[in-house]
């Protein structure tokens, strides 16, 4: 895998093709693998390029407190870096919300975004089903967070297996694992799980969300594409994108987990693959 120097560490990524830059970024707690069928799949024309975030996967692990701030600074370095224009974003649970920070951030820069499970707007606790509400409760109190996820490594031990419907392998779980063989090094997956925006708190993660969400809901020149999946993804967040996304387009595909690049990569590729083809964003480029 390529390595992209970065601020004061660096930044693993996988790469392939040339064309328009199309930017695959994962969610809490996977990497890039996550995506290693899906690119390919997705097929030529196109620069597909899918980063570790930092702290996570291959990428550096700097002495840093891993906030959304933190995520979202060394992402924009890595695509300044890159020289990175006129981009197609693709998304994953947290993924996903830095793709509309990013582009509501630079408007200029962005093609179109396609996106799964997101992180999409600010939330009260009572949404979340009952087990997945005590679930992130206990992660935001302190002590009791530490426990679970640096010691008990929960997220990637737990949660990312109960994720994929049909399964996660045991080598491809070796490999989600293999980042994160200390507690020190779990510090992005507590970090990420306590930036759920959830009944007001992290405020500056609240607010950064309430801003993407006014560009998500203005700009309707660049197009988005919604991959909703059956008993996956909660009908009340395709009904609220629906209602709040500008340019949208929702394609119903069958049944995954929250991790449904590891349930459905096939479908998701083919997917992508006709959006991008419809919407004419595999065209000229100068990245």
């Amino acid at each position: 895998m390529p390595v992209q120097r970065v601020l004061d560490s660096e930044m693993f990524y996988r790469e392939a093709g040339a064309g328009v830059p199309m930017v695959f970024l994962h969610g809490n707690p996977t990497s890039s693998y996550l995506w290693r069928k899906i690119m390919p799949a997705v097929g030529d024309p196109g620069r597909r390029l899918a980063p570790d975030l930092i702290g996570m996967g291959e990428s550096g692990k700097p002495d840093i407190d891993y906030t959304y701030e933190d995520q979202s600074r060394y992402l924009d370095a890595w695509c300044d870096a890159l020289g990175l224009e006129e981009v197609v974003l693709v998304g994953h649970d947290w993924g996903a919300t830095l793709a509309f920070d990013w582009a509501a951030r630079n408007p200029a820069r962005v093609r179109g975004i396609a996106f799964t499970e997101p992180v999409v707007k600010p939330m009260t606790a009572q949404e979340f089903p009952g087990p997945v509400r005590e679930m992130f409760q206990a992660i935001k109190t302190p002590g009791v967070g530490e426990n679970l996820i640096l010691n008990e490594n929960m997220f990637i031990e737990q949660v990312l297996p109960a994720t994929v419907v049909s399964g996660l392998a045991a080598d491809d779980h070796a490999v989600y694992r293999a980042p994160y063989a200390t507690p020190e090094s779990r510090r992005p997956l507590l970090q990420w799980a306590r930036s759920m925006p959830l009944d007001g708190e992290p405020a500056d993660v609240v607010a950064r969300v309430e801003s993407f969400d006014k560009w998500l809901a203005a700009s309707d020149a660049v197009p988005k594409l919604f991959l909703a999946f059956e008993s996956g993804t909660d009908p009340h967040l395709i009904d609220w994108c629906a209602a709040n996304i500008a340019a949208l387009e929702i394609e119903r595909l069958g049944p995954a987990g929250h991790d449904a690049e590891e349930d459905q990569p096939e479908a998701i590729a083919a997917s992508l693959a006709a959006w991008l083809d419809r919407h004419d964003l595999r065209g000229e480029s100068t990245s």
